[in-house]
């Protein structure tokens, strides 16, 4: 008979704990600094390619969207703080493994694919304005690599780096805003080009143009979910994530729809789609002296924060499923003096180093988006499944048509109906193949580790 094997020195549950560093205000920020970033910075043209000159809409859908989510993952963190996130709630509700480890590595390659389109937008036209020298991919390499000694080093470090990132890469939004409020009161722009959409007619057209501008465009909206994973290093995580998350995802809302007005009002979107800075043609056709050089430096450091906080996230999430027993143990491990995962760290860093030869940043926006949304509709029945368990602390309870909506217009999105590229699906099918060998593997090796 069989017994079994007692722990080992490195499971999670002899691990150090992960320490509680993180404020409410700390937490906001973090939740700003993760939703800004990569997504407005560098895919606005993208979206205005497929929408045309009505480039504020998408964006207004995508807050929608994603404020819905958002209210689902506000009630389930409060009720169980702790890392994994989406994984931890799929199982709680469904209690069918296979399905959370999906689940869990659909969020994890998210992050990573996040992470890459960063670190693309990062070696391309904003760095363009320095210096043409060096090999994009080179640069994007170097730059995961160095993220990945800042979240090594520990969770303050981290989140306190992600504070300056925050405050830079919102100042270079307020400085869209205000060229654009200048060009209003100086009548420069175009107002007509508002309502333009670029497919032609009405009906069906019309609409997967819009659906799939909003699906690419919810790219800039993901990244709340991150916080979740930092759950165990939040102070008082009930009272604080609800705050944090609604607050994280008005704020950015608000300055996305400014943004995009102001992006079309100034700027062709052929000009916009032609850009992968998008926004520093917005910063030279405003009218303002505003120096390119310095808004492309605030660009960097806007995707640099997009990129950190990827990485955080992902290696929470591999810590969060060891402690949870879907990945193997020692992924849980814990780097002793700083108390960072340092295994879920080293994993997701050479996966993001893979994947970022891979694609270019539209493809890797768009699949972050895809992966993301099909996560977040499995996320928002999970709340309502979830209503039946009851815990002994209070929590935040959304309302109930929220997490209903919030599943329908998810798998609207995720749909054919979004008018997506195949390589998106493709790329998407091949990960989740990946993640179904893999769970293969660690069935097995559980298997044998139980028998011996």
């Amino acid at each position: 008979m069989a017994t079994s094997a007692p722990a080992s020195p490195g499971a999670p549950d002899q691990q150090p704990s992960l320490k509680r560093a993180i404020s409410l205000k700390l937490m906001t920020l973090f939740v700003i600094g993760d939703i800004l970033g990569t997504g407005i910075y560098a895919t606005t043209g993208v979206v205005a390619g497929r929408v045309g000159g009505a480039l504020w809409l998408p964006f207004v859908i995508g807050f929608v969207v994603a404020i819905m989510t958002a209210g689902s993952y506000a009630e389930l963190v409060g009720k169980y703080p702790r890392a994994a996130g989406a994984a931890l709630y799929t199982q709680k509700a469904f209690n069918v493994p296979f399905l959370t480890f999906i689940i869990a590595f659909m969020v994890m390659c998210s992050g990573l694919s996040s992470a890459s389109a960063a670190a693309r937008a990062f070696s391309g036209d904003y760095l363009q304005e320095f210096t043409d020298a060096l090999p994009p991919t080179l640069v994007a390499i170097l730059f995961i690599l160095a993220l990945a000694s800042i979240a090594l080093r520990g969770v303050s470090e981290s989140v306190k780096t992600n504070v300056v990132l925050t405050l830079v890469e919102l100042s270079g939004l307020l400085v869209i805003l205000g060229i654009g409020a200048w060009a209003v009161l100086t009548g420069e722009g175009e107002p007509s080009r508002l309502g333009e959409f670029q497919a032609s007619g009405t009906g069906y057209a019309l609409l997967t143009s819009v659906l799939g501008a909003t699906a690419l465009g919810f790219f800039a909206f993901v990244g709340f979910e991150d916080s979740v994973n930092m759950a165990e290093e939040t102070q008082d995580p009930a009272r604080t994530f609800p705050r944090a998350i609604f607050t994280g995802v008005v704020v950015t809302g608000t300055v996305y729809v400014l943004v995009a007005l102001v992006s079309s009002l100034l700027v062709h979107h052929r000009t916009l789609e032609g850009s992968s800075g998008p926004l520093l043609e917005v910063v030279k056709a405003g009218g303002v002296s505003f120096p390119p050089k310095l808004f492309a430096l605030i660009a960097l450091f806007a995707v640099t924060n997009s990129a950190l906080i990827n990485i955080m996230m992902a290696s929470r999430l591999c810590y969060g499923l060891a402690n949870e027993r879907v990945l193997p143990r020692a992924m849980g491990k814990v780097l002793p003096g700083r108390r960072t995962p340092v295994a879920g760290i080293l994993f997701v860093t050479v996966l993001a180093v893979a994947l970022v030869s891979t694609g270019e940043i539209e493809g890797l926006g768009d699949t972050t988006a895809f992966l993301l949304l099909c996560v977040f509709a499995v996320v928002n029945v999970a709340v309502l499944v979830l209503r039946k368990d009851r815990v002994a602390h209070k929590h935040f309870r959304t309302p109930t048509i929220l997490p209903v909506l919030g599943a329908i217009s998810a798998v609207i999105l995720a749909s054919p109906l979004a008018d997506r590229p195949a390589d998106v699906y493709i790329r998407s099918g091949v990960l989740i193949g990946v993640g179904i060998v893999l769970w293969g593997v660690n069935k097995l090796v559980m298997k044998v580790h139980h028998e011996v």
